[in-house]
């Protein structure tokens, strides 16, 4: 199939097929060999690539990115980061003024990272360059390098506009839907295919599983599907609303969400990746459908022209089984208007970058010192997320206090059979699941229960 974007300034067309990635044509096609393969799974950063759409640019993993994912849009690798007459950008300037490359096998990836953040004017470095992983420099040169180029001038050469639409993307292998109603359409009739969206979890399958998909379909054109409407009743989120978005968006309604959603992978992920696809693919240890649940999300899936509604727990079965027929997607998910007493926590081995051993989402409503309602889902605990029903039985009704909670805690046994994994044991996460219902009671409490002095 044929495609058009931009590449360091120069419109360019690539004819390859559906699922070859960037990285691989980057340096296989056109020589620009100092975006690196490091992992290949999104972890490292190393890959790392600047791609502007709509007037923002993003740092996304290459080895992740499907070539028809940037029909129309802008890719600067680290070749194309320093001005036509060869002067630095101020981010690789400050990399040598402050000795921020050792071996220099990631310091690509760093630089791209740090020259979005640049540009964005965005100054968590720990939070921007937590996708990128750095074995010999370590880290305090690389961020007072980032510190120092914040405050310098965006090089005018970075602002040039993305990719002129140019003539259609030529399908070939793959489907290029404009529409929820083109994909419905589409998905129907071909019920055997895969849906692509930030390809997060999709891309392992073709670096890691040498898998072949065909056919395939790539939502990235489904404007309608990155919609947000509020209502006074609820907050309808589309499917293709990235997890970058999610967390804008929960910042101002459940900040404790919003959150958790600092720590789901790194920005480089969380920028490509979707809440349609964090359900979907329907893993036991997402970060997304707790917290949702939680909140008494609604899913809503479409097959064709016909659409349903379900609650979210109903739409995971058991482990690799969801409630989804042939040629049904994720349209949307709604989240009901309400107070915000929503509590999250993830435990996970490291802070940044880490699959959970469990997480827990706490979603306590108390009058009067009395539970008068409480949903508590959990990730990590079972096949799927599920909620805990005992325990949330076990405290409706009762006083908020440290005594019903005591009570409450031999039900996380009745609720969950965790297993033992290299995560965790199954001891442990009980343990650590009443342990976060303990924390949620500080919390409410007042008591400072978080050392890092964010939510986490």
């Amino acid at each position: 199939m044929e495609i058009t974007f931009r590449l360091n300034g120069e419109t360019v067309s690539a004819d390859a097929g559906p699922t070859r990635t960037l990285l691989d044509w980057l340096r296989e096609e056109r020589g620009l060999t100092g975006t690196k393969e490091g992992c290949n799974e999104g972890d490292c950063g190393a890959c790392t690539v600047m791609v502007s759409a709509g007037g923002r640019a993003q740092a996304l993993n290459a080895c992740l990115l499907f070539l028809p994912q940037l029909h129309g849009k802008s890719v600067r690798t680290v070749e194309g980061l320093a001005g036509p007459d060869g002067e630095l950008h101020p981010v690789q300037q400050a990399m040598i003024d402050h000795h921020g490359s050792q071996c220099g096998f990631c310091t690509p990836g760093f630089v791209m990272s740090m020259a979005v953040a640049q540009l964005n004017g965005e100054t968590d470095f720990d939070d921007a360059l937590a996708g990128n992983l750095c074995r010999c420099t370590g880290y305090a040169p690389i961020i007072r390098a980032a510190k120092a180029a914040a405050g310098r001038p965006v090089p005018d050469w970075l602002t040039a506009p993305d990719a002129p639409p140019g003539p259609q993307a030529v399908p070939g292998e793959a489907a290029l839907p404009r529409s929820a109603d083109e994909l419905a359409e589409w998905y129907a009739a071909n019920p055997q295919a895969t849906l692509i969206a930030g390809a997060t979890d999709i891309g392992l399958w073709v670096t890691k599983g040498l898998r072949e998909l065909s056919p395939v379909a790539f939502l990235g054109g489904c404007e309608d599907l990155r919609r947000i409407e509020a209502t006074e009743s609820d907050i309808r989120i589309g499917a293709m609303v990235t997890i970058a978005g999610l967390r804008a968006l929960m910042a101002d309604h459940h900040p404790g969400f919003a959150g958790l959603l600092r720590r789901f992978a790194s920005a480089q992920i969380r920028a490509a990746a979707t809440l349609g696809g964090n359900i979907a693919n329907g893993s036991p240890i997402g970060d997304g459908p707790p917290a949702l649940i939680a909140l008494g999300a609604r899913l809503h899936l479409r097959h064709g022209p016909e659409r349903r509604s379900i609650p979210l727990e109903d739409f995971f079965i058991a482990y690799g089984r969801q409630d989804r027929a042939p040629g049904e997607f994720v349209e949307a998910i709604s989240i009901p208007r309400q107070p915000d007493n929503l509590r999250c926590y993830k435990l996970s081995k490291r802070f940044d970058q880490d699959i959970s051993a469990l997480c827990g989402c706490f979603n306590i409503h108390v009058e009067d010192g009395t539970v008068r309602a409480a949903r508590i889902a959990f990730g990590g605990m079972s096949g799927v997320p599920a909620r805990a029903r005992a325990v949330e039985a076990a405290l409706t009704g009762a006083a908020w206090n440290a005594q019903t909670v005591s009570r409450a805690l031999p039900a996380f046994a009745e609720d969950f059979t965790p297993i033992d994994d290299a995560r965790a044991s199954a001891a442990y996460r009980l343990e650590a699941a009443g342990n976060m219902l303990r924390r949620a009671l500080a919390e409410s409490e007042g008591i400072a229960t978080d050392l890092r002095g964010a939510s986490a």
